[in-house]
Parts: structure tokens; C-alpha cells; sequence
């Protein structure tokens, strides 16, 4: 008899993989703190350029169309007959794109690497990290890369002289609620991609959203049909919600942006969380 056969079995605890609890245990364990603070040792070592380049995009575009275009446009009509400046009608808009850039950027092609590539979800999930967790901990990275963005663009905003209430300070909390909700669904839908071709559908969808969700002229331009898609898509109501803000035109419709983009979310993160546990706990 071998020294290891009269020792018998191995125990239990000797294994060194994390043994995963039930129920809702087995999705959440209530630290999503350190996916975020892995995603910002990370990002020491990232190139400074491509992170600038999210917030310079939409001032850029602030700069030639609302300033330069604008002072041959001259006013705008929006909501309720009111006119503004053709740059206070934009900036806005664009503030919005700057938060869903943001968002979209870290919970997609990040995303995509981290699954597909690095496997570093699965390291994550072998410890006592839930798959709630992991998609809330990456959203939550992605969402603060975006109010960075907007929080940057909120003062060009603000030196120019482009927010036209008091009210555009309630555009910051806004700005959160539409970078969540971009990044939620953002990871939710990058979960399902295999290949680098498939990622190419979000830009495909990305660019028209951005030109044509009221972001440079009023959606009335639009024939009915159109202004009913215009309408359905998620950038259209972040713009809509953030213009009402930063001009002082507030209405009770905008509360149905505020839950476009609270279902948004809660969709997102089921989608995120099932598919993550289904990859790699099943």
C-alpha cells in the first residue's frame, strides 16, 4: 500500500477552485467595487490619446456646426414654439453623444477583448465574484468613462455660454442615466459577438443614430414615418432629455425618457448577467 492510498482521498479543500454558492449567492456576491478598480489600474497603462479623443470628437463637432455653421442658421424652433441659438440647440445633443461614446466604447470593443481574447471574465468567475457582479462592474467602469466625458464637455459648455437655465445642472444626473443605459445594453448585445466583424454592426448602427436622433435639426424635418423611428431609437430620447435641461424647456414627456432608459438598464444588466453565467458556469 502507497503512502497516498493510506491517506486516502484528497480532501475537499484542497481544490483550488472557489466552490459557487446557490441561488442568488451564485450570481452576486456584492463586489462590483473591484472590477471597476481592476478597469482603473488598467487603464494607467492605456494611451492617453485614444481616451482624449472621446471628449474632443463632440467639441470638434460644437466648434465648427454650432459656432461656425450656427451664425449663418441663426435660431432654432424647438419643443412648445420656443427659438434658441443654433449652438445652444446642438450643444446638447452632443452632449449626449459624448456620454453614449463613452459608454459605448469601454462596454463594446473593451468588452469583446476581455471575453474573447484576455478570458479575463473567467478568472474573475473562478473567484467569489458573481456574474452580476462582473456586468455590473464593467457598466459601472464604462459609465464613469462616459460622465467624463460629459462632465468635460458640461464646462465648454458653460465658458461658452450655451446653458440657458439653471436646470442644466440637473444634465449631469442625466448624463449618468443615459451612459448606464448605453453601456448595459452595449455589454449585453457585445456578450453575443464572436468575431471582430460582428462588432463592426455597432458603429453600423452608432453613425446614423448620431446624425440623424435630432441631433443637428429638429426631428419636424423628418416626413411622419421617419420621426416615428427617429423616435424609437435610444439616442433620441438622451438628446431630447438633455436639451430640456440645458435650455429650461421641461415638460411631463420627459419622464418617458427617464424610463426609456431605466428599462434600458434593467434590460441590459438581465441580459448581461444570464449570458455570462450560461459562458462560463453552466
Amino acid at each position: 500500500m502507497t503512502l497516498r492510498q493510506a491517506q486516502g482521498p484528497r480532501p475537499e479543500a484542497e481544490t483550488p477552485t472557489v466552490a459557487r454558492r446557490g441561488g442568488v449567492r451564485a450570481l452576486w456576491a456584492g463586489n462590483p467595487g473591484a472590477v471597476v478598480q481592476r478597469g482603473l489600474i488598467a487603464a494607467r497603462s492605456s494611451s492617453w490619446v485614444v481616451v482624449l479623443s472621446g471628449f474632443f470628437e463632440p467639441v470638434f463637432f460644437l466648434l465648427s456646426m454650432g459656432i461656425g455653421l450656427g451664425a449663418f442658421i441663426g435660431d432654432v424652433q424647438v419643443t412648445q414654439g420656443v427659438t434658441v441659438p443654433y449652438a445652444a440647440f446642438i450643444a446638447p445633443a452632443l452632449l449626449a453623444v459624448s456620454a453614449m461614446n463613452g459608454a459605448i466604447y469601454d462596454s463594446t470593443w473593451n468588452v469583446f477583448f476581455k471575453l474573447n481574447y484576455g478570458k479575463l471574465y473567467e478568472g474573475m468567475l473562478s473567484t467569489s465574484l458573481g456574474p452580476l457582479d462582473v456586468a455590473l462592474g464593467e457598466i459601472l467602469y464604462a459609465l464613469l468613462r462616459g460622465l467624463a466625458y460629459a462632465t468635460g464637455f458640461m464646462i465648454v459648455m458653460q465658458l461658452i455660454g450655451l446653458n440657458l437655465s439653471w436646470t442644466a445642472l440637473l444634465a449631469l444626473p442625466a448624463v449618468v442615466l443615459i451612459a448606464f443605459g448605453f453601456a448595459s445594453l452595449g455589454m449585453a448585445i457585445t456578450s453575443y459577438m464572436k468575431t471582430f466583424q460582428q462588432m463592426d454592426w455597432i458603429n453600423f448602427v452608432m453613425l446614423p443614430m448620431f446624425l440623424f436622433s435630432a441631433t443637428f435639426y429638429p426631428i419636424t424635418v423628418y416626413p411622419g414615418w421617419v420621426q416615428q423611428i427617429v423616435m424609437a431609437l435610444p439616442l433620441w430620447h438622451g438628446v431630447e432629455l438633455i436639451r430640456g435641461l440645458t435650455t429650461g424647456i421641461l415638460s411631463a414627456g420627459m419622464l418617458w425618457h427617464v424610463l426609456y432608459y431605466v428599462v434600458m438598464i434593467a434590460v441590459g444588466l438581465v441580459f448581461t448577467t444570464k449570458r455570462l453565467r450560461a459562458l462560463f458556469l453552466d
